[in-house]
C-alpha cells in the first residue's frame, strides 16, 4: 500500500515551527483567492502554464499536489499567494511555510521535466491594491531534490504509521458486525439504502421517525463501505449538541462490540468553547499555548493519534498535557482521523475546516447530516451578515487610537445610505457600493492597527471587525438568492440610526456544490417532506435518491385530534384563550399526567397558562421562559418524572420542541396551539416575494412548510418507543385543511377517521 500526500499536508506536517500566530490574517476569502490567482495568471506571457498537476515517489511515499504556476520562458516555477495588509508583517514561519510548497513543486517540475535548475518565486498580491510581489532564488534541480527528501523524511515515520493504521481499520471495518443482534423495523432499510447510494456514488434524502435508531443505522453503513469505496474520511455533521452525544454514543457502541482499535473519532466543537484563554489573542506575545505551539504540536499529534476516541474532554486533556491550543489541536487532528462528529458549519461555512481540507487534499469523504431539516435556516444564517449602526456610534464615541478617521467616513456613507428613506423598513436587490468601499477601507485601517498591536486587543474594536468582515464577504457572494435591507430607528436625542443586513433567502447555490464535493451526501431527518422543498433550498444533485422510512409505529399509539372550532390566528387570539384552556383542562381531568403545550410566542403562553391557573388552580404548571439558560432548560425537563402530572408551556420552534426525549410516562400528551407559520413581517413578505419569484409557491416555501414542520417536530415528542401511549391535540382551523393534513406523517391517524 502506498500512502499518499498532498504537497500542502507535506508541507504543514513537514515545515510549520515556532508560533500560533494569526495576527496576519484573516486572509483573503477563498473568492478574492481564485481571483487573484486569475489576475497574477492573465498578466504572464501566452506560454505561462497554470494549475499544473504533478506527483513525485519516496519510499513508498506518493506526494501530489498542482502547482500554481510555470513561466517556460524564463524557467520559474511560481506559489502565488493573496493576502492584505502590511507584508512586512507577515510571520517569519508563514514564509518559510510557502517557500517549502514552492520548493517541493518545484522539484516535482524538475524531475517531471528533466530540468537541470530552475527559479522558484513566491508571488504575493494584495488584494485590496492589486500590486504584486515577487520574490524569487535560483536553485539547481540536486539542491531542491534533497529539500524535498529531508521534507519526505520528517513525514515519512508518520506516514508508515498511518498506512499501517488504514490497513488495521481496513480489515477491522471489513469484518465488522452489527452492535445488536439484530436491527429495529427500518434500520436494516435506511443502513442498506444508505450503503447502495455511497457505493453508486448519488446523495440520499431519508425520512425515518424517532426511533428507528437513525444515528446508528447511518453511521454503521457508511463505516462498513469505508473500505470498498476507498473512503478517506466520514462526517458526521450535526446542528446542537445532542446530536454529537449521539453519534460519538453509537461509535462507542460499535468501538465495544467490535474490539475495532485502529479506527479514529474526532469530535470538533466551536472555537469560543475550545479556547482556554478567551481574554487572550492568537499569539504567541500573547497566549502560552500559542507560543511554540507547533514546536510542540509533534509530540501532542503523536499522543492524540493513539487515542481511538478523541472526544471534548479527551482532546482537552491531551493539549493540555502538552501545552497546546485545544481548539489549533482539533484542527490539527481532523487530517489524521477517520470520522469527525462537527457542527454544520465545519463542512457547510464559507470558511469551513473540514471542506477545505477535502478539496486541498482530494479526499474521497461521506457525509452525514442529522437533523437535516436545521440546514436550510443554519445554511441561510452561515451566509447572511448585519451591522448596527448603535454599535458604531458606541465605538466612535470610544474614539479607538489610530481609527477615527475611517470610523467617520463610514458613519457618512452609513447616513447616506438611508438619507431619502421614509419607511422604517426598506429592502433592496441593489448593495450600496460607496458604502462597501468605505466599509472595506474600514477594514483595512483596524487590520492594519491590529497587526501592529502586541497587547489586548479592544474587544469592542474586534467584535466590529468581524462583524465587518463578515458583511464584506457576504456581500461579494451578493446575487439574486440575497436580499438587501435597512431597518430604521430612534437612537439617542432622536436620532435615526440604521441596521444594514445582507439576508441569504436561497442558500442552494453556496451549498450545492459542498454536496457536489462528497462522494456522497445522506439528509437524514423525521421531517424532510414535502421533498422538493427540501432538495431546491439546500442545492440537492438532481439524482439524489430519496428514502421514507415506514414509521415504527402504530396509529392506535397516538390520538390525534383537531380542535378546528378554535382559531389561533394574530387578530383571533384573545378570543381563543378561554377555549384552549378549558380543551388543556379537559383532556387533563380525562387522562391526568405530563402534557407539553405549544404556542406561538412568550405572550401567547403566558396569556393561555394565566387563564388556565386561573381557572384550574390544582393543575402544575411550569412555563418556558425567555433566555433561559442550560441549567433552566433542564430544571425545566427534570419536571417531567415518570407518572408525573401537570402542563409544561413552551414554545413551539424553541428549545423543547424538538430533540427532547421523554419517553414513557414522562410525556402522555401534547397540545400544539398554532399552525407554526412564520410572524407575517416585512423580512418574511420579502422571503415570500423572492421564493414565489424562483418556485413559484412563495407562500408555502416561506411560511407553510417551515410552519407544519415545527408542529410534526413537536407533536414528535410524545411517541419515543413501541409502548408509548399519548394524546396530540392540535388547535386551530386550518388543522383540518386537506393541504396542510397531506405533510402529516403516514402512521398518524386522525380521531374519528
Amino acid at each position: 500500500m502506498t500512502y499518499s500526500v498532498a504537497v500542502r499536508a507535506l508541507c504543514e506536517f513537514s515545515a510549520k515551527v515556532g508560533d500560533l500566530d494569526l495576527r496576519f490574517t484573516p486572509s483573503p476569502t477563498a473568492l478574492e483567492g481564485i481571483e487573484g490567482h486569475r489576475r497574477v495568471v492573465a498578466r504572464r506571457a501566452a506560454d505561462y502554464e497554470s494549475e499544473i498537476t504533478l506527483e513525485g515517489q519516496y519510499r513508498g511515499l506518493q506526494v501530489r499536489g498542482r502547482a500554481d504556476g510555470y513561466d517556460p520562458s524564463c524557467n520559474r516555477l511560481e506559489e502565488i499567494k493573496t493576502y492584505r495588509g502590511d507584508l512586512a508583517r507577515q510571520p517569519a514561519n508563514h514564509r518559510q511555510l510557502h517557500w517549502a510548497q514552492a520548493k517541493v513543486y518545484a522539484w516535482l517540475l524538475c524531475q517531471a521535466r528533466q530540468l537541470a535548475s530552475i527559479d522558484v518565486a513566491l508571488v504575493y498580491l494584495d488584494v485590496d491594491n492589486d500590486g504584486q510581489t515577487l520574490i524569487s532564488e535560483r536553485y539547481q534541480a540536486g539542491q531542491l531534490q534533497t529539500f524535498y527528501e529531508t521534507q519526505c523524511q520528517r513525514f515519512l515515520a508518520w506516514a508508515q504509521y498511518q498506512e499501517q493504521r488504514l490497513v488495521e481499520r481496513n480489515q477491522g471495518l471489513q469484518v465488522l458486525g452489527f452492535p445488536y443482534p439484530q436491527f429495529r423495523q427500518g434500520q436494516r432499510q435506511l443502513a442498506e439504502t444508505l450503503y447502495k447510494a455511497v457505493s453508486t456514488g448519488r446523495c440520499l434524502m431519508a425520512q425515518a421517525s424517532t426511533g428507528i435508531g437513525k444515528t446508528l443505522g447511518t453511521l454503521f453503513p457508511l463505516l462498513k463501505a469505508m473500505a470498498p469505496q476507498q473512503l478517506d474520511k466520514l462526517f458526521f455533521l450535526t446542528a446542537k449538541t445532542p446530536g454529537r452525544a449521539l453519534a460519538l454514543d453509537a461509535l462507542r457502541q460499535i468501538d465495544d462490540a467490535s474490539a475495532q482499535p485502529a479506527l479514529r473519532t474526532l469530535e470538533l466543537i466551536a472555537r469560543d468553547k475550545a479556547c482556554e484563554h478567551p481574554d487572550k489573542a492568537c499569539h504567541g506575545e500573547s497566549c502560552p499555548l500559542a507560543q511554540g505551539f507547533y514546536d510542540r504540536l509533534p509530540a501532542a499529534r503523536e499522543a492524540a493519534a493513539r487515542l481511538p476516541m478523541l472526544d471534548r474532554q479527551l482532546l482537552r486533556e491531551v493539549a493540555l498535557a502538552h501545552q497546546v491550543c485545544p481548539y489549533y489541536l482539533g484542527q490539527e487532528m481532523a487530517r489524521w482521523v477517520d470520522v469527525v462528529v462537527a457542527d454544520y458549519n465545519y463542512y457547510f461555512d464559507a470558511h469551513a475546516l473540514l471542506f477545505s481540507l477535502t478539496q486541498a487534499n482530494q479526499w474521497r469523504v461521506a457525509v452525514l447530516v442529522d437533523e437535516a431539516h436545521n440546514l436550510i435556516e443554519r445554511g441561510r444564517g452561515m451566509y447572511s451578515a448585519s451591522l448596527d449602526q448603535g454599535q458604531l456610534l458606541a465605538l466612535r464615541q470610544s474614539k479607538p487610537v489610530g481609527l477615527g478617521s475611517a470610523l467617520d467616513r463610514l458613519n457618512r456613507q452609513w447616513n447616506a445610505v438611508f438619507k431619502a428613506q421614509q419607511a422604517p423598513y426598506q429592502a433592496s436587490d441593489k448593495l450600496p457600493e460607496a458604502f462597501l468601499r468605505a466599509l472595506q477601507g474600514c477594514i483595512g485601517v483596524i487590520q492594519e492597527r491590529l497587526d501592529q498591536s502586541n497587547g489586548e486587543v479592544d474587544p469592542q474594536v474586534l467584535q466590529f471587525f468581524f462583524q465587518a468582515l463578515q458583511f464584506n464577504r457576504v456581500a461579494e457572494l451578493f446575487d439574486e438568492h440575497f436580499l438587501f435591507d435597512i431597518s430604521l430607528r430612534s437612537g439617542q436625542r432622536n436620532r435615526r440610526l440604521a441596521t444594514l443586513c445582507l439576508r441569504n433567502v436561497t442558500p442552494a447555490r453556496l451549498l450545492g456544490p459542498r454536496m457536489q464535493a462528497a462522494r456522497s451526501v445522506t439528509l437524514f431527518s423525521a421531517t424532510l417532506s414535502p421533498r422538493h422543498f427540501y432538495a431546491d433550498l439546500l442545492g440537492m444533485p438532481s439524482d439524489t435518491a430519496w428514502l421514507e422510512v415506514a414509521a415504527p409505529f402504530r396509529g392506535e399509539q397516538l390520538q390525534v385530534r383537531i380542535a378546528s372550532e378554535v382559531s389561533t390566528r394574530y387578530h383571533q387570539r384573545h378570543a381563543s384563550l378561554e377555549p384552549i384552556a378549558t380543551l388543556i383542562a379537559e383532556q387533563y381531568q380525562r387522562m391526568p399526567g405530563n402534557y407539553l403545550a405549544f404556542f406561538s410566542s412568550f405572550e401567547y403562553l403566558q396569556q393561555v397558562a394565566d387563564v388556565l391557573a386561573r381557572r384550574h388552580p390544582t393543575i402544575p404548571l411550569w412555563l418556558q421562559s425567555p433566555g433561559m439558560d442550560e441549567q433552566a432548560r433542564q430544571a425545566f425537563l427534570d419536571r417531567f418524572v415518570a407518572d408525573g402530572q401537570g402542563v409544561g408551556f413552551a414554545v413551539l420552534g424553541g428549545a423543547f420542541g424538538e430533540g427532547v426525549d421523554l419517553p414513557g410516562t414522562r410525556l402522555v400528551g401534547a397540545f400544539v396551539a398554532t399552525l407554526g407559520l412564520p410572524q407575517v413581517n416585512p423580512v418574511n413578505e420579502q422571503f415570500k416575494l423572492r421564493l414565489g419569484r424562483q418556485f413559484g409557491a412563495g407562500f408555502d416555501y416561506a411560511y407553510l412548510y417551515p410552519g407544519v414542520r415545527k408542529v410534526i417536530q413537536a407533536a414528535g415528542r410524545v411517541i419515543r418507543g413501541d409502548q408509548d401511549r399519548g394524546v396530540l391535540v392540535l388547535i386551530d382551523e386550518r388543522f383540518a385543511q386537506a393541504r396542510v393534513q397531506q405533510m402529516f406523517p403516514g402512521w398518524w391517524h386522525m380521531a374519528g377517521e
